[in-house]
């Protein structure tokens, strides 16, 4: 809160950590001394007031609607300094961690409401404005700003405005005969409704520390605890009032404290050894202290006398202080001004302005704000009033602010007697709130205030060193070891040690060793020498074991890498030796590799000659004998359909003469028998002549076979030898299924051909024998015949229609794949010409640069003496011509009539474009284009 410390809390505070018999901590609670009350209505420049006000208007905005909140600027408590914000400070996100932490501590929403509420209605009591009245002494709120303010603090604080406006702009007055009623001056309400706010504000301080208390929990049986006394510093500001003279007198109790404990006990040590001392003379202020806290004729005294009457003011005040202790010499009465007084403290003069010392004094809460709040429909804010009795009401209008800090002083001051203190000086570097930064003159006045210079005089004035025979000898027997040797007293021992140092002016008391200023720094300089040179002979030793060690490993490590690299060695050699065999038997099968597929080779390629010549002889002698095969079968056929006419008349006829032979007896049979006799033996000759034709018909079917097969490989070499380049890939597939699919056909056909001559050659000569049960197994077997020929002509139809479906897939691809062909060429075409027009292009550019520069060379050279090798110019005329003739020049593709021909309706076009000779002979025509280019470049740049 002030400008110089952000985290101040302007209240002095003890807590204590309760502990059991165990030594387990067993409860905690916090005690607090007085809390700087008159900061909620007046604050200083360049000073916040208590940071809740300014969480509380940086709540979120549902928040400070519902408590009709706005900028801190806009509140007359707030705005009397212009110090709103902090430095590293988020007061929104500080509000929510505190209201977090409200909650961890036990206290609810409900309550936590009331809270803000109460706080809320303490920022719209100092926006409340009072103007005169009808009448001179009287006064009436301002205007509809402070009474819109007096409705808001009135409904936050759940009462009736009415009473809340008399609250503050009258008083009632109760004598023995009547009870008066009368009004107050704006000043006088402007008073009041400051007193309200502070009383407020105090009651909410007082009930949160119980309820934290609570929270915490505390153990009255404890007898043991550590307390951590949290108070304020000796203040000297420009204007010092009343709170600044509590808090001097603080610590003038807090000094009387320290210097009895640190002066006086040092004191009573040097008498206790009876050792040869002289006293020391410090500053003892008691005298302040009986000045401040005398019960009678005190400065707190006189303050409390001053307040029980009305019509006392600041001015009376203090020239009952100057007639009182105008002799006393810790008491000054400044020369230019008439109420303000100086007290000469301890740490320096300090001179107070007693204005506001009456109003700050008074420590009672009065009956009208009292019953007000009493009568609030909010529980929480009742709570904070409870009814007092009509005694406890007149006591406490006479009660004030500095008796009470006296008693709370006492009590604290018993607390710390019964304990061991420890002191902790806080300093602070700087008023800017800045590290690294010290202002030597505030600091040396903190510590003056402090009495830290003062206890640093006095202690290098006596023996601040001094330690027992016991711990002086453990720590500094190194210095002298012979010593110990020797059978003395603790006492002998160490006024030995001391002698052999050269020390002086020290002192050997009955169970301690007192030593002056430095003198214990130059023991332990001497006994810090001692510990480096013996730890220099242990690091010595030590080194020298660590390097002997690293040494012979290091010995035995290189031992080992010399085994391991001549092994290494050793296996490299070997290795390569194996390589070399190994490489010499490798270079001898590869030899002998080649060798063999040379000879592979040439074995392949002469059976593949003879191979084309034998297929070329079997082509011929095939043709010629399809054609007598032709002739053949004709012929065959004939025969065949006027054999089976012959076959089934004969059939019908033998199945008449068996039906008639059943009829006919043993005559019949005679002659029938003779008649077989004579027909089987006519038949013998005839199936001998067409078993004859039969096997030429088979071997002619089998002649044609073979030669569509071989004119089905040549034509598959033939495909393969056309095919030259990726474009015509569809195009020779659709061409190869066609031919596959004539070879399939015609192969279809002599197998066809083939299977009936089979089928005529395996097929069993039917005798003609009589009989009727001979001929009806006849007809069965030509039953039975007739219906596999069936089946085999159905198959043979199914595999027609399959190979026809195969056909017209095959010639729908091929004709997409003529189509894509054709797009991608056009593409290509497109693609081709955009490159040339590009290449057209660069070419102009570059000449166009060429002539630049051609014009700049020759303008330098006629400006200035330059000398050009002829060498060059050549080389440059060449590279220009070069450049100009073939540079950026590349084939545009041929897009002839003789490469793309149409295509006909049972082939697929192909274009291929015969480049393996061009790239051959052009590889070296390429790079020496290339070597022309570059040398070109290189000449012209």
């Amino acid at each position: 809160m002030l400008s110089r410390i952000h985290c101040c809390s302007r209240f002095g505070k003890f807590v204590e950590i309760q502990f059991d018999n165990r030594g387990r901590i067993s409860g905690a609670a916090i005690r607090t001394y007085l809390l700087e009350r008159s900061r909620v209505c007046q604050i200083s420049d360049f000073e916040r007031n208590y940071h809740c006000f300014y969480l509380l208007c940086a709540a979120p905005e549902k928040e400070r609607e519902k408590y009709k909140l706005v900028d801190p600027r806009s509140y007359h408590y707030l705005n009397q300094s212009s110090c709103y914000e902090l430095v590293d400070i988020d007061d929104a996100q500080f509000y929510l961690s505190t209201r977090r932490a409200m909650t961890v501590i036990g206290i609810s929403e409900v309550e936590q409401e009331a809270i803000f509420r109460v706080v809320a209605a303490i920022l719209h009591l100092g926006n409340i404005d009072f103007a005169n009245g009808e009448d001179h002494d009287s006064s009436v709120i301002k205007d509809d700003q402070s009474l819109f303010h007096l409705q808001m603090a009135a409904e936050l604080l759940m009462c009736n405005p009415r009473a809340l406006e008399d609250a503050l702009c009258k008083r009632v007055m109760i004598t023995p005969e009547e009870i008066i009623k009368r009004s107050l001056d704006p000043l006088g309400a402007t008073v009041s409704r400051d007193g309200l706010a502070k009383t407020i504000y105090s009651q909410l301080f007082n009930w949160l520390v119980d309820k934290i208390n609570v929270s915490i929990g505390q153990d009255p049986s404890s007898k043991c605890l550590i307390g951590v006394l949290d108070i304020y510093g000796f203040e000297s500001f420009k204007t010092n009032s009343f709170e600044q003279f509590c808090i001097n007198y603080t610590n003038e109790k807090l000094q009387q404290h320290f210097n009895k404990h640190v002066f006086k006990t040092e004191q009573e040590e040097y008498t206790k050894e009876e050792i040869d001392w002289s006293y020391i003379e410090f500053v003892d202020n008691k005298d302040v202290l009986d000045l401040i806290e005398q019960k009678k004729g005190g400065i707190i005294a006189l303050l409390d006398e001053a307040c029980m009457f009305p019509k006392s003011t600041h001015e009376t005040f203090s020239t009952k202080l100057y007639q009182t202790f105008k002799n006393n010499k810790r008491f000054i009465k400044p020369k230019l001004t008439r109420s303000d007084f100086t007290v000469v403290h301890y740490a320096g003069e300090v001179q107070y302005q007693s204005d506001q010392f009456l109003d700050k004094n008074k420590d009672y809460v009065v009956p009208e704000h009292r019953d007000l709040l009493s009568a609030s429909k909010c529980p929480f804010v009742e709570g904070l009033f409870p009814p007092v009795s009509e005694e406890a009401a007149k006591s406490s209008k006479f009660s004030s602010i500095s008796s009470r800090f006296r008693l709370q002083l006492q009590q604290l001051m018993e607390t710390l007697n019964s304990t061991e203190p420890h002191y902790i000086r806080c300093i602070k570097p700087n008023n800017l709130l800045k590290p690294a930064v010290f202002e030597n003159v505030s600091v040396i006045q903190q510590l003056r205030s402090g009495g830290v210079l003062e206890a640093v005089r006095i202690k290098c004035a006596g023996f601040p060193t001094y330690r027992n025979f016991s711990e002086f000898l453990t720590r500094f027997r190194i210095l002298a070891p012979e010593v110990l040797k020797i059978e003395c007293p603790e006492n002998e021992a160490c006024k030995k040690i001391l002698e052999k140092m050269g020390l002086k002016d020290y002192q050997i008391g009955k169970t301690k060793v007192f030593l002056r200023v430095g003198q214990m720094a130059v023991l332990d300089a001497q006994r810090t020498l001692m510990h480096g040179n013996s730890a220099k002979v242990i690091q010595t030793q030590g080194r020298t074991l660590v390097t002997r060690k690293k040494f012979v490993s290091a010995q035995m490590a290189s031992i080992c890498i010399q085994s391991v690299c001549r092994g290494e060695l050793a296996r490299k050699l070997y290795k390569l030796k194996k390589q070399e065999f190994a490489a010499v038997k490798i270079q001898k099968t590869s030899r002998k590799r080649l060798a063999r597929k040379d000879y592979l080779r040439m074995i392949f390629s002469s059976v593949l000659l003879q191979a084309h010549l034998r297929a070329m002889v079997a082509r011929d002698d095939f043709k010629s004998k399809r054609l007598a095969a032709v002739i053949i079968q004709s012929g065959l056929r004939a025969m065949a359909a006027r054999d089976d006419l012959r076959y089934k008349v004969e059939a019908a006829v033998v199945i008449q003469t068996g039906l008639r032979a059943i009829a006919a007896h043993g005559a019949y049979r005679k002659r029938a028998k003779s008649r077989a006799a004579v027909i089987t033996q006519t038949d013998l000759e005839e199936p001998k002549e067409k078993e004859a034709t039969k096997s030429e018909a088979s071997k002619q079917a089998k002649t044609d076979l073979e030669e569509a097969k071989v004119e089905e490989a040549t034509k598959l070499e033939s495909s393969v030898k056309d095919k030259n380049g990726p474009k015509e890939a569809k195009g020779e597939e659709s061409t190869k299924l066609e031919s596959s699919l004539k070879v399939d056909e015609k192969s279809v056909l002599v197998e066809s051909r083939a299977a009936a001559i089979e089928i005529d050659k395996t097929s069993p000569m039917i005798q003609k024998l009589p009989g009727p049960d001979q001929d009806a197994d006849i007809i069965k077997i030509l039953t039975a015949e007739v219906e596999n020929l069936k089946v085999m002509l159905q198959a043979e139809k199914q595999r027609a229609n399959e190979f026809e479906g195969r056909y017209l897939e095959a010639r729908v691809s091929s004709e997409q794949g003529h189509k894509k062909l054709e797009e991608t060429e056009r593409i290509v075409h497109q693609l081709q010409d955009s490159l040339n027009r590009m290449i057209y292009c660069m070419s102009n550019q570059v000449s166009e640069l060429k002539t630049i520069l051609c014009t700049a060379s020759k303008s330098s050279s006629t400006s200035g003496p330059l000398v050009r090798h002829e060498g060059v110019d050549s080389i440059s005329s060449n590279s220009e011509c070069s450049s100009t003739d073939s540079e950026f020049n590349f084939p545009a593709p041929v897009s002839t009539s003789t490469n793309i021909s149409s295509p006909g309706p049972n082939s697929v076009p192909l274009i291929v474009q015969d480049v393996s000779a061009g790239e051959v002979s052009g590889c070296e025509s390429k790079n020496n284009e290339k070597v022309r280019k570059e040398g070109a470049f290189d000449d012209f740049f």
